[in-house]
């Protein structure tokens, strides 16, 4: 339910639900002192509060509203008229519950005409009907005071609804900036990257084609030139993917997959990169380490953990890749030795608040492969945290789901 019909509804129970108690103790004071016709009239009042109630309950808010404000109407104004008890300002209430829970205005026009008319119909005595048995005079004044006095409630109540209103569109307005600015620091992020590669490569080809570049020469700048795209399809990539999830665009699709050949297929991505920097990686993942989970976003967070690691690994340094099935979940780390960050930057990692790093051999990031990592883990009903300290190398934990050992296809 939209948030102005919770707190109308809401309004609609101020009117309805607290009167009952009260309706009931009236109706037997009034049989008790013959006043049957009163009595009758109360407990017929009784009887569309809790109608009003049971529609409400029923989710027929607009019901509900017609029928509470009809029949109140019509029971305040017979009963005004006859007994002269002071409820024809209950009248009044309506009027502005009306005008405050509607919105189409002949609607408002039209209840608001009869009430004032039933108001003033009472009021200025336009039918003079004398009770046998008439309300006592403090009981009148009470009437008056309490019918008064909801008017004041229900003022209030609507005016802190505006302002619970106000309050929740500004903090969607600061989202929304947050939101933009998080964009805009996105799109730097990929123009920049995308801005070096591309420029690399027109001035090679522009210097080939003016024969100014040896064709010997050539093949190292190309080298260096597809390492550098490479990189770039990798930071598109998660960056594409990143905004399909944003725009609901990505469905998860939990299948059970075999751990240890997702990490063989990770792993053959970095080979070159592994192999430039002499990195010793052992990986330890056994055979029986299945995950639950979509296979694709598995695949792009294992990616990412790995790139990270040797990004950020020295030459001839360490990572360790292993995972292990307990109780149901599968906990896979990726350890480097590398460089590090302070511990209280680690949850910056997960967010737009962290800066693109550089790694030891100058490669730089786009600051987004780990907020994607977060996302597809939360997706995934797992959970991705990390460890490290200045020089002493990070460690990353994925945890999800355990999966179903399944037979592997084997290609004839």
């Amino acid at each position: 339910m939209p948030f102005i019909e919770a707190r109308r509804t809401r309004l609609l129970n101020l009117l309805t639900v607290p009167w009952i108690p009260g309706l009931v103790f009236f109706a037997i004071t009034n049989c008790i002192q013959e006043r049957y016709l009163l009595s009758l009239f109360n407990c017929l009042n009784v009887a569309c509060s809790v109608g009003t109630v049971i529609l409400t309950w029923k989710q027929r808010y607009l019901s509900a509203r017609l029928f509470i404000i009809i029949s109140s109407i019509i029971i305040y104004t017979v009963t005004a008229l006859i007994y002269r008890n002071g409820v024809e300002y209950f009248l009044l209430n309506i009027l502005i519950v009306t005008v405050l829970v509607y919105d189409n205005k002949w609607l408002i026009m039209s209840l608001s005409f009869v009430m004032i008319a039933s108001f003033l119909a009472v009021r200025f005595s336009w039918i003079n009907f004398i009770p046998e048995r008439p309300v006592p005079h403090d009981r009148i004044i009470f009437n008056v005071a309490w019918g008064l006095s909801f008017i004041i409630m229900a003022l209030s109540y609507f005016k802190r609804v505006h302002d619970d209103y106000e309050e929740e569109k500004e903090v969607q307005r600061q989202a929304l900036v947050a939101l933009n600015r998080d964009k805009e620091k996105l799109f730097s992020i990929i123009a920049h990257d995308i801005r070096g590669p591309l420029a690399t490569l027109e001035m090679l080809l522009d210097m080939f084609r003016k024969g100014e570049y040896p064709e010997a020469d050539m093949k190292d700048a190309a080298d260096e030139l597809y390492k550098k795209v490479n990189r770039l399809a990798g930071t598109m990539d998660n960056m594409l993917r990143w905004s399909m999830g944003q725009m609901k665009g990505i469905r998860v699709k939990p299948v059970h997959a075999s751990l240890a050949i997702l990490t063989e297929e990770i792993v053959a991505l970095f080979e070159n990169a592994i192999r430039e920097k002499e990195i010793h990686l052992r990986v330890d993942v056994p055979a029986d380490c299945w995950v639950y989970a979509d296979r694709d976003q598995v695949s792009v967070i294992l990616r990412n953990l790995l790139s990270n690691a040797v990004k950020f690994s020295y030459p001839g340094g360490e990572i360790r890749m292993s995972a292990i099935n307990v109780e149901g979940q599968v906990t896979f780390r990726v350890h480097d030795q590398g460089t590090g960050i302070a511990p209280e930057k680690i949850p910056q990692l997960f967010t737009f608040k962290s800066a693109p790093g550089y790694g030891t051999k100058g490669e730089r990031g786009s600051g987004l492969g780990l907020l994607l990592c977060q996302e597809f883990t939360a997706q995934n009903k797992g959970h991705l945290n990390g460890q490290s300290a200045p020089s002493q190398g990070t460690q990353f934990t994925l945890v999800l789901p355990a999966g179903k050992p399944q037979p592997v296809k084997i290609d004839s």
